[in-house]
Order: C-alpha cells, then sequence, then structure tokens
C-alpha cells in the first residue's frame, strides 16, 4: 500500500517513521510514474512492516519536492532515520528498485 504523503504530513509520516521509508515524488500525467506505481505496490506489500511506502502528488504539493531539490520524476527518495540515503530518478526495473530498498534496510 502506498500512502499519500502531502506538504503538511511529510514531517510526521516520513522523517518521523519508525521505519525506513521510500517516498516517490510523481504526478498523475507522468506516464513514467505510472509505470513504477504497480511495482512500488508489489514491494510495498513484500516489505510490510520493514519499510514504509509512500508518495507525493507534486503537482498538489511543491514546498517539499522543491526542499529535496526534486527536478523530474519520478523520484524515488530512501530515508532513514530522517535522512535520506539515496535516490532513484526514472522508471526502475523491479529488481533495482528491491536493491535499493534492501540497501536501505542494511544502512546504518
Amino acid at each position: 500500500m502506498l500512502i499519500d504523503v502531502t506538504d503538511q504530513s511529510f514531517d510526521a509520516e516520513v522523517l518521523k517513521a519508525n521505519l525506513p521509508v521510500l517516498i516517490d515524488m510523481w504526478a498523475p500525467w507522468c506516464g513514467p510514474c505510472r509505470m513504477v506505481e504497480p511495482i512500488l505496490k508489489k514491494l510495498s506489500d513484500k516489505y510490510q512492516g520493514k519499510v514504509k511506502f509512500c508518495r507525493m502528488n507534486v503537482d498538489e504539493n511543491q514546498k517539499t519536492p522543491s526542499q529535496y531539490r526534486v527536478m523530474s520524476i519520478p523520484n524515488m527518495l530512501f530515508i532513514k532515520s530522517g535522512k535520506v540515503i539515496d535516490t532513484a530518478v526514472g522508471a526502475m526495473p523491479e529488481a533495482a528498485l528491491q536493491s535499493k530498498v534492501d540497501a536501505l534496510l542494511a544502512a546504518k
């Protein structure tokens, strides 16, 4: 399940989360974003209880993407303990995303 996050809820949902977080910066008109969404949903099921999967619509929320210098979408931030551990820009195959999620879990 992907949790929709806004500029207002970002701090509580992402930065203060008890679990590592993958947040996808996306927009409804973005073709590659729509390609990544089913992969993220599948991974969110696989890593349930281990990693929190969120998404933020950049058309409706500009403050947070600007703060994290998101220039193109899809743009995924891998966050642990409130810090960005890794990023991924553009549509990626499932295996590549899974590898990044595994690295997020292993990060200290």
